[in-house]
């Protein structure tokens, strides 16, 4: 029934939302011949398409209207109902409206468990990683949760979530990321050691890959309220705290004596900090705010030039690195190949342009 609907074009489309309500699983046979008979028409389409559910009456809610057809129950999903699970030959998609739930997602976990605790915490709500300074508190791990719970909530199980404190106890998740069909990727508080200490400085972080694709992301400030958000193709902009949407963009390329920015080289080498230093010596001024989200935050509003980060991981860079991309930036890894959400290491820089990423990474390779 909702395959014929679709090909008479009975089924409802707006063009001025981007919400798709679900829709029941047709058969795998109706499914093949769905694609053979429909082709594109059944795609998302768009970032502003919405369908209606055929099976719905008016008023009615889709978990009802699926028992009154005798169909098992399912859950709500966004845009681009269809997905890969239930047919590799369409593409997913990030919206706006998705870029919008993240943020309230992040918003939401800073409300209820990062800013309850900032500047309230006990010794015994404080822990150390692989290095004395590489904290993790009970706010890490309860915001993690609460991402993980709402984003399955409203996108269902079929995407591998990646956060940073899942990774301590299951490493070889990250082996997955650049195969899943879709990835959700959280740094639940990045800049813990400002957090544990009291220091305003730290950020929820979340993107999403799909095949090992950045296709969205957010740094979302708990402090500020606001989030530099970015989807791939469509722009970075700053969004929340009341105020209207802003674009975000690069500052303007600087001879490389007037260039300032934040570079962290933790875990590298005695040699290879010295080479970095001599390198960075040829700039105007360094900076290191230990939140590598707010150090970009500053990189992608044109309040500084560069960024760099030796050790790399998807939950600290991966959304940072694609709304340097939308803002107008140029980035690579340090030997001139292009960033990949799952490397470990090699050293991102971020630049205002090609030129003056050319002209860094020379002084900083010696």
């Amino acid at each position: 029934m909702a395959v014929r609907k679709i090909r008479k074009g009975k089924m409802a489309i707006r063009a001025d939302s981007a919400t798709c309500e679900a829709i029941a699983q047709p058969s795998a046979a109706l499914k093949v011949r769905a694609a053979r008979q429909n082709g594109p028409m059944m795609r998302p389409i768009a970032r502003t398409a919405f369908l209606r559910n055929p099976l719905k009456k008016v008023g009615e809610t889709p978990q009802n209207a699926r028992v009154r057809h005798g169909l098992p129950s399912c859950s709500r999903r966004p845009l681009g109902a269809f997905h890969p699970a239930d047919n590799p030959e369409f593409a997913m998609t990030i919206t706006r409206q998705d870029i919008d739930f993240l943020v309230a997602t992040a918003k939401a976990a800073a409300d209820t468990e990062i800013m309850p605790h900032f500047s309230n915490l006990t010794a015994a709500d404080i822990k150390t990683k692989a290095h004395a300074s590489d904290f993790v508190t009970i706010a890490d791990t309860a915001s993690e949760e609460l991402i993980a719970k709402r984003v399955r909530a409203a996108w269902g199980d079929d995407f591998l979530f990646l956060g940073e404190e899942i990774m301590e106890r299951q490493p070889t998740l990250i082996d997955r990321l650049m195969e899943a069909p879709r990835a959700v990727v959280v740094d639940p508080i990045d800049g813990t050691f400002n957090y544990a200490n009291g220091v305003p400085a730290f950020a929820v972080i979340i993107s999403v890959i799909e095949r090992g694709e950045v296709k969205g992301g957010i740094i979302y400030d708990p402090v500020r309220g606001d989030a530099a958000c970015a989807i791939a193709g469509g722009g970075a902009f700053l969004v929340g705290n009341g105020r209207p949407d802003r674009p975000l963009r690069v500052a303007p390329a600087a001879p490389l004596s007037d260039m300032q920015g934040c570079a962290g080289w933790y875990y590298a080498s005695p040699e290879e900090r010295d080479r970095l230093l001599s390198g960075f010596s040829c700039a105007w001024g360094i900076m290191n705010y230990r939140c590598g989200g707010q150090e970009m935050r500053l990189l992608v509003d044109g309040r500084i030039h560069f960024c760099y980060y030796h050790k790399l991981s998807p939950w600290d860079h991966a959304a940072g690195w694609l709304i340097h991309r939308e803002a107008g930036g140029y980035s690579a890894l340090l030997d001139g190949s292009p960033y990949r959400p799952d490397l470990r290491a090699g050293g991102l820089l971020m630049t205002p342009d090609e030129a003056s990423w050319n002209e860094l990474a020379t002084a900083l390779r010696g």
